[in-house]
């Protein structure tokens, strides 16, 4: 059984809690709680329950009372009568409040870094005011008693986490106790600490004064010496560094080599349309359009503005594992940003409020490569106005646009004359040697940067042959088999698509295979094909689009580049029914 009373009072057991109601019930278990284990006399519980002056024939309801909460608590022996009153038994660790002490006693014994964990478990179960909703003398002692004990658990949390050099972390939640405990000068203390080494010395100051003057004002007392010594010490500029653990974090990855084109885009991340900077930057597009290399490209470009270090990390959304989970990115982001392990939470709310109160003030740059989605990135958001936050992800993270004002920038494929520029810049002089083989190979390559790379890749490992020697093969062959990248799955086209296929339901994949057939088809076509409404069709056909597995021509038409076709049909000719077959049939848009 567990009794909670850091709060309103409820009672637990087997898993099953109940809120004990009633104003006499909880006055009652909550004066045998108090003195647990105890003899309790008749005469103070019924002085607790009706006053001083208790009514004619209080023993009695008294009694009544007694054997109701004997029923609630339905445990033999667990509420007893003894001489002249009643005991109720509690073993150790049965209140919340055991627990409480338990746990701050723990952190007492322990270095600042480990004591952290079970403080923070420690003030987790206070859930209100001890007793809430029960005002009467017999339990004033005892509410006071935990409630300083709550403060003390406070105190030694903020100084543990100042030793683990979390000083920015913790100035919101310092100055909200500082001005709710506005005579607890320790209070004071840990907040002048925290901005100090935060570089926020004027601030500490500030502190300092406004302390002193409600102290003396109030009660007529200066500042104790600790206080004192402390302000002496924010004026020599002697409470330690401005930065967390001095870290500054430089993760971005290497800036790519053959990058060309995109002056549009890079633009476009340096201001949203309005004018102003945009704080949340994604770009979205198809699998193999250069997302990473632009937002690599435009970090490293712009990387001076943010003097207090960039953070990135690839989040796996499309790839060959699971995506990474936000609480994993964060332990991450808190490690570079200083945090030491044992000091990290284990709640994923409480590492995202954390990394937002150590991103706060700072100029950083953030890049969320290969995003899932809206979910995996929202905990990463920092919020502060400083700080910019670049994403990358083939879904089209509507949901952040919606809500988080995040201003997205479609990446479509490389238009002709850069994809030809690339080519050059990735062969030189054997695709000066080649301009209408070179003019081929990129559509046959669908204009993808990574199919053109990986392509010059392919004719740099056959020095005898040339541009036109590949263009062949790719004609007459199967052109997923001779895009692989001699076998390296990260760049093997048919394993690329297949990450953003599998995320498919089964109606939007059935459609996805079956447009691998045309060359291209609208809702009408889509609709008669896969044997549903106009209105079904055009719904799957958006999701399709959102996650930019098909494009949307400009007469309201539908198609897939000429990779994504090839991939589509090879699925589909594995499990095309006879009505799909037939119906296509029916229609002369086969590709040639």
């Amino acid at each position: 059984m567990e009794f909670r009373v850091l709060g309103s009072m409820t009672v637990t057991e087997g898993g099953r809690s109940e809120e004990v109601t009633g104003r006499l019930r909880r006055v009652l278990l909550g004066v045998l709680l108090a003195r647990a284990n105890r003899p309790v006399r008749a005469a103070l519980l019924a002085g607790a329950l009706w006053g001083e002056a208790p009514e004619p024939g209080a023993g009695r309801k008294l009694h009544l009372h007694i054997h109701r909460l004997r029923g609630m608590l339905d445990e033999p022996g667990r509420l007893s009568s003894v001489e002249a009153g009643y005991r109720l038994r509690v073993a150790t660790g049965e209140t919340d409040a055991d627990r409480f002490e338990a746990l701050v006693e723990e952190a007492r014994r322990l270095e600042p870094k480990r004591a952290i964990e079970p403080l923070r478990a420690a003030l987790a179960l206070w859930r209100g005011e001890p007793f809430a909703g029960i005002e009467v003398p017999e339990l004033a002692d005892w509410s006071l008693r935990l409630a300083e004990r709550r403060l003390v658990a406070l105190e030694a949390l903020y100084e543990a986490e100042l030793a683990c050099g979390l000083h920015e972390a913790v100035i919101g939640e310092l100055s909200r106790l500082a001005g709710e405990h506005a005579l607890r000068e320790r209070f004071h203390g840990l907040l002048m600490t925290a901005l100090s080494r935060a570089g926020r010395r004027a601030e500490a100051l500030d502190v300092y004064r406004a302390a002193r003057e409600k102290l003396v004002t109030e009660l007529g007392v200066e500042p104790g010496a600790e206080l004192r010594e402390l302000h002496r010490r924010v004026l020599e500029g002697d409470l330690g560094p401005a930065v967390a653990g001095g870290a500054v974090p430089a993760q971005l990855p290497a800036d790519v080599p053959w990058f060309v084109g995109r002056a549009a885009e890079l633009a476009e991340l340096g201001s949203s349309p309005e004018g102003g900077v945009a704080p949340v930057l994604a770009v979205v597009g198809t699998a193999g359009a250069g997302k990473t290399a632009l937002a690599v490209r435009w970090a490293h470009a712009v990387r001076d503005r943010f003097p207090d270090g960039e953070l990135y990390v690839d989040l796996r959304g499309f790839g060959p594992g699971e995506p990474v989970s936000p609480a994993d990115a964060l332990a991450g982001f808190l490690r570079a940003l200083g945090v030491e392990r044992a000091a990290i939470p284990d709640e994923l709310a409480e590492r995202a409020a954390l990394f937002r109160s150590l991103a706060d003030k700072r100029r950083m740059l953030v890049l969320l490569d290969n995003a899932h989605g809206s979910g995996q990135v929202r905990p990463l958001l920092p919020a502060g106005a400083a700080t910019r936050t670049l994403i990358t992800s083939r879904d089209s993270l509507g949901g952040l646009v919606a809500r988080e004002g995040a201003h997205r920038i479609g990446l479509d494929r490389l238009p002709v004359p850069d994809a030809r520029r690339l080519l050059r810049v990735l062969l030189g002089n054997r695709a000066d040697a080649e301009p209408g083989a070179v003019r081929t190979l990129v559509g046959l390559c669908a204009r993808l940067p990574s199919a053109l790379r990986v392509a010059a890749e392919l004719i740099h490992g056959r020095s005898t042959r040339g541009v036109g020697d590949l263009v062949d093969e790719l004609a007459k062959g199967n052109v997923l088999d001779l895009l692989d990248a001699h076998g390296d799955q990260d760049t093997a086209f048919r394993t690329v698509f297949s990450w953003s296929y599998r995320r498919l339901d089964p109606v939007a994949a059935r459609v996805f295979r079956l447009l691998g057939r045309y060359r291209e088809a609208d809702e009408y076509e889509v609709a008669a094909t896969a044997g549903m409404s106009v209105s079904a069709a055009g719904r799957v056909l958006t999701v399709l689009v959102r996650a930019h597995l098909v494009d949307q021509t400009p007469n309201g038409g539908y198609r897939l580049h000429e990779l994504l076709r090839a991939y589509a049909a090879e699925l589909g000719e594995a499990d095309l029914d006879a009505e799909a077959s037939g119906s296509l049939r029916a229609f002369d848009l086969v590709a040639p």
